[in-house]
């Protein structure tokens, strides 16, 4: 699974450039293996990202703006999306792979997994 981030190198604001910059900083220092696919050379790359963002994710010009992220053809979602996933500490689920053994996302997958056998074995028990 390769992580896609696409980007714009030659941007002239400084909020996509700083957005951009807190993607590929973040994906960098949890080592996820990343390609970084630039938009504003490479009109392949952006028709790309264009016709793969999903509809009710564009904007209301129809223009996704980046960052864009996806992993393989699968969109994960822009920079808010990632946001919102890394304050929650989910961005290993928002990028579609597994959390290492002994992140918070790890754990608290395997919290969530233990309860659910809980209720069951709960469930059974009442049953019985």
């Amino acid at each position: 699974m390769v992580i896609k981030v696409f980007l714009a190198s030659s941007s002239g604001s400084t909020a996509i450039k700083k957005k951009q910059q807190d993607v590929v900083g973040f994906l960098e220092a949890l080592k996820v293996d990343y390609t970084q696919l630039d938009i504003a050379c490479n009109e392949e790359n952006r028709m790309w990202m264009r016709q793969n963002v999903p509809e009710e994710k564009k904007p209301a010009n129809g223009i996704p703006l980046p960052p864009q992220i996806f992993n393989e053809e699968g969109y994960c979602g822009d920079y808010e999306t990632f946001f919102d996933a890394k304050e929650d500490n989910m961005v290993y689920s928002f990028l579609g792979l597994p959390p290492p053994p002994g992140s918070k996302q790890a754990q608290a997958e395997e919290e969530e997994e233990q309860e659910e056998e809980d209720v069951e074995e709960t469930q059974e028990e009442e049953a019985d």
